[in-house]
This record gives structure tokens, sequence and C-alpha cells, in this order.
């Protein structure tokens, strides 16, 4: 999963860095564009990048740009009051109008590519702003959840992304934190607005938010997360001041009482809460569901129609499992029992300790080192970018998701991070562990995204575009990319990971349609995944949570998946002989984030381009 948190722009923003190698560009057709057209159309978007940048300071912090001319936005929160949302929306409402006024039939190749694909985001980011309530441009129902609020991603951005070298930095820190506490009043009262509206999220997710709020205000502001990240890092660079105090005394005044409030404004609210998860249960849900599906998928497909998609596929590939599982010896029960039981064997688990996360974590970077190796024999450009691996923070655990990926600062003054979480073990028998390295790291979203900040020819706006069905397509073809690449040799126990985490997406498609579309309660939602992969009944109830926040978002893996598959084979049987399997991945992965819909017809050009 690609985490929303690094992708502050929403719509894009970027810079063009020197990338080694070859440069790769999107195959352009027969025609050519008119060199006026194609002019203002870059003129354009480079104008749009800095306008991006100017309305969001988070985002120039984001990519890593907070320095020279920009370095006052590293002082500065944006505070989420209605003007601020509205003046957001209407901006995006701009951008969509000015890049209507470009003429379209002037342009080809990968000029026509870069607009259809701003064209297809804005029109689809646009039409979720019909319903009000959610966050325009993600399928998130509630402004404080399990896994969203400022309580959730300020302390992750802090850490992460505002980058301290010098004292100036440090201040600039904790002028941010000054900030938060008018930030989380902000939300606060919006988040009020919607519960006047009827949209109060479910028991279950307010009585996980409203604990974890509780357990972040249990810490002393002294030992505070956001107060030790500046310690520490004022430190390791030899910095000498008060900042720590600083931080300790803001908390203590302006952002502990604001959390407060905000658990206060929860709990006032759950006598009113009720269990049905739906969307469909709120004004203009259904809607809210069909903008989230057409947004996530880049699709016309409908809730039924992913629904049976997701029952095929998962037909589909428990026969697969089995076939491998009855290869072990292992033919009693059903699928997800065994692969249940072989979760539960104590030498697939590590112990839930300290030490043995830490052992967890060496081991993953031993097998991002030998899929490095074999990365050159499927691409012909590489990401300088490198990626770390990191523990969830303990103390928002509970709502995070199991594994995300945060993408490297423009500037490669930051690596990408690839972060697993690690409340329990369990959830993470050893032989599940790769497939969760190959989708976040390499050849996964670290590889792809690493690759389009770094593309030396497109424009900044298109640097840093994000599509779910494109980009998490991309992560679970990454996985198939590994075990084709032979990652599993020798291994079948992995070979059953990999099993396991298709199923796992094939199934996501059925619950989240099921949860949202046809009346599934959440706990049919969480047997069913239970009894189909195997998942630990934890880890499923987790998931099913995260696809109740956020609807949609879950079906755009295995419906981008699939698209990645077949334009990949049908390439393959056009070209026979002459297809190369570096010059997809390098062609369709130079054009950066696209549409599925624009996705066929980059495969499609360069087709075309193979067979002269």
């Amino acid at each position: 999963m690609i985490d929303r948190r690094s992708l502050l722009a929403a719509t894009a923003a970027g810079a063009a860095l020197a990338a080694g190698g070859r440069a790769f560009a999107a195959p352009q057709d027969a025609s050519t564009s008119d060199p006026a057209v194609a002019a203002e159309l870059n003129t354009w978007m480079d104008r749009t990048f800095e306008r991006t940048l100017d309305a969001s300071p988070e985002a120039v912090t984001g990519f890593g740009l907070d320095k020279g001319a920009r370095a006052a936005a590293k002082s500065r929160m944006t505070i989420p009051t209605l003007a601020e949302e509205e003046a957001s929306r209407q901006l995006t409402r701009d951008f969509r109008t000015e890049l209507g006024r470009i003429d379209r039939s002037k342009l080809h190749g990968v000029d026509a590519i870069r607009h259809d694909t701003l064209t297809t985001y804005y029109d689809s980011v646009i039409a979720t702003y019909d319903v009000p309530y959610g966050q325009g441009g993600w399928p998130s129902i509630y402004r404080v959840s399990q896994q969203s609020g400022t309580y959730q991603s300020a302390p992750d951005f802090l850490d992460n992304q505002h980058t301290i070298e010098t004292a100036a930095d440090a201040d600039a820190y904790v002028a941010r934190i000054a900030q938060l506490g008018d930030v989380l009043t902000a939300e606060t009262e919006r988040m009020q607005e919607d519960f006047a509206r009827g949209v109060i999220p479910p028991d279950f997710i307010l009585a996980k938010t409203i604990g974890q709020q509780e357990g972040m205000a249990r810490i002393a502001p002294g030992q505070s997360p956001m107060t030790n990240s500046v310690v520490r890092r004022t430190a390791e660079r030899g910095l000498t001041g008060d900042w720590g105090a600083q931080v300790e005394r803001l908390l203590t005044e302006r952002v502990y009482p604001a959390l407060a409030a905000q658990t206060a404004a929860l709990k006032a609210f759950q006598p009113r809460a009720g269990h049905d998860p739906a969307v469909s249960r709120l004004p203009q849900g259904e809607q809210f569901y069909a903008n989230a599906l057409r947004l996530m998928t880049t699709t016309d497909m409908t809730a039924d129609q992913i629904h049976d998609v997701g029952l095929a596929q998962v037909a589909e590939l428990t026969a697969r499992a089995d076939q491998v599982l009855r290869g072990q010896g292992m033919t009693q029960g059903t699928v997800a029992e065994r692969i249940t039981a072989i979760g539960e064997d104590p030498a697939q688990v590590y112990p839930d300790t300290d030490a043995a996360k830490l052992e967890l974590i060496e081991h993953l970077n031993g097998q991002m080192a030998a899929m490095a190796r074999k990365l050159p024999n499927a691409f012909g450009r590489l990401p300088r970018a490198t990626v770390e691996i990191k523990r969830v923070p303990p103390e928002i655990q509970d709502g995070a998701a199991l594994g995300y990926y945060n993408s490297p600062s423009l500037d490669g003054s930051r690596p990408g991070i690839y972060w697993i979480n690690l409340k329990d073990t369990g959830n993470w028998p050893k032989w599940s562990l790769p497939t969760l390295t190959y989708h976040e790291a390499s050849p996964g979203h670290h590889l792809q995204i690493a690759l389009q900040q770094e593309s030396p020819s497109a424009p900044m706006l298109m640097n840093t575009i994000f599509f779910s069905a494109h980009g998490e397509g991309w992560g679970l073809y990454a996985e198939q990319l590994a075990d084709e690449l032979g990652a599993y040799e020798g291994d079948p126990l992995g070979q059953v990971g990999y099993l396991q985490s298709l199923m796992f997406r094939a199934v996501r498609l059925v619950v989240d349609t099921g949860l949202h579309a046809r009346g599934w309660s959440r706990e049919r939602a969480i047997q069913y995944m239970v009894d189909t992969c195997g998942r630990a009944g934890d880890a499923a109830t987790s998931e099913i949570d995260r696809y109740c926040g956020w609807p949609g978002q879950a079906t755009s893996y295995k419906v981008g998946h699939n698209e990645w598959v077949r334009l990949r084979e049908n390439a393959r049987q056009t070209l026979g002989a002459r297809f190369d399997i570096k010059g997809f991945h390098d062609t369709t992965l130079a054009a950066g984030g696209v549409p599925l819909s624009v996705l066929g017809r980059l495969v499609d050009d360069w087709v075309a381009s193979q067979r002269g």
C-alpha cells in the first residue's frame, strides 16, 4: 500500500531529477503534436505544479523542496477549515477548466497521454465533491478514524518528512508543533459538521479511534514521539538548543488539550453510533461508493461486476494453492485451514519481542538485497533512490495498515520507507514476508515510484501523480514478477505466501463490495476473509475495518493487477519472439502514474513500435 500521507499534494507535485542510464519516454504515435499547443501544455503543467506547492506546505516538505525560495513552507501547517477546503476544491476545478482550454485535438503521443491522464484524474476527483462529506480525491468517509486524522498523520509526518539538519530546521519543527492545536481544533469542527449530517462512524471505528487517542494522551508530553523526535535528531546533528523543552511546553499547553477536545467530541457521539459499516447507510452513500470505485479503479466497473470477478478469482487461486499444499503432503482441511496451520507453526513465527522484531527487519533487508540482484533481468533502468525498512510506530499501529510505503524526497536527501506493522508478529509468519517486501519495496512500490520521480524528461506535475489502480496494481504485479524471477525456487511455503497474497486481494473485491453494496455485516466480512485465505482473526479485523472507512480503495489492487497482466500477455502474444520484458517495463513505468485506460494505449503504442 502506498501511504496517501506521502502524496499530500494529491494531484501531483515533483521535480525532474537527472536519472542515471538512458532515458525512456512514452512511445509516440505516427502523428506529432502542434508545437505551440504542446508548449502551452508544458507551460501549464509547470505553473500548476507551482500553484499546487503554494497551496500545501506539507507537500513542499513531503517532496523535499522546503529550502531556498520555499524555505518558509517548512514552518507552516495547513489549517483544515471549511474555507481552506473550499479554496482547495476550487483550485482543482480551476486546473480542470484551464486544462480544458488546451486544444486536445492538436496533441499526440506523449503529450496526448499527459493531457488525458490529467483530465481523467481531475474529472474523477471533482465528481467526489458532489457528496458534502469525505475527503475529495481519496475515498475516506470520516475525517477522524482509526486510520485517518491529524493525531495519526502529524507525528509520522514530522518525524519522517520534516528533515532536521540545522537549527533553523529545528525552529521550523517547533513552529509546526505550535500550529498543531489549531489544526486539531479545525479538524474537530469539520468532524462535528459531518456528525450533524449523520455521517457518524460505526461503533467499532469510534471505539478504536478513541482508544488510540487516549493511549497517545497517556504518554507524558516530555516522552511524546514528537518531543523525542526533535531531541534525538538535533543531538545526532550536534545541535544545541532547548527545542525539546519548547515542544514539551507546546504539547502540554496547546496540542494535548486540542486532542482531548477531539476525543471528547468523538465520545459524545458514541451513543448515536450504530454498528452498520456500509457507506450506503449515509446520505448520498450510494453515490459516494460509485464515485469511490471510479476514482480508485479508473474504470466504469460496477460493484456487482467487481464482486463477481472477485468470486471467480478466489476460486481460481484457491485451486492453485491447493495444488502447492498437496505437493507438500498437506491434504486435510480447507485451503484456509491448511494455510492457518502453517502460520501457527512456531518455527514459522518470530517471537513477539522487540529483539525478534529487529531480527525480522534484518531478514527483510536480506530479502531486498537478494531481489536487487535479480532486477536487471527484468528492467533496463533502476532507481537511484534507496529504501529503508521501518516498524510502524507502536502508538499508531492499532489503526495502521499492515504494510505501506512512503516515497523518497525528490532531492535525494531522504530514502523511500517501507513500513511494516509489527503489533503482532503472528500476523507475519516467515513464509509470508517475502511477498510483502516485493510489493512495498522492489520490484513493487519503491521501484515504480522512485523511477517515476527520477524521470529526466517528464514535466514536474507528472513526476508524482498517482492512480491507485495503476500503482497498487503494479505492487501486486510485482509480487507475481518476483515469482517469475525465481524468488520462490526451492521455497514452496514462500509460494504459498505469494498465492495467499493474491487470494487476499481477490477477497478484497468480494468483501469491499459486500460491505458497501450488498449489505454484508462487518462480522460476515471478517469471517469470509478468515475462511477463504487463512488470514489471522486480528489481521482480518484490522483489514475489514480499513475498508469500512475507505470504501473502494481495496478494490484497486486486484483490478489494477488484472489489467497489468492482461496487457502484458496480449503484448507477448502479439509480438512473439520480439517481446522484450525489459522494454515492456521500462516503457510503461516511464510514463508515470496513468489511469488504466491510458496504460492500455501506452502498451498498444509500444507494441506497434516493436512490430515496425
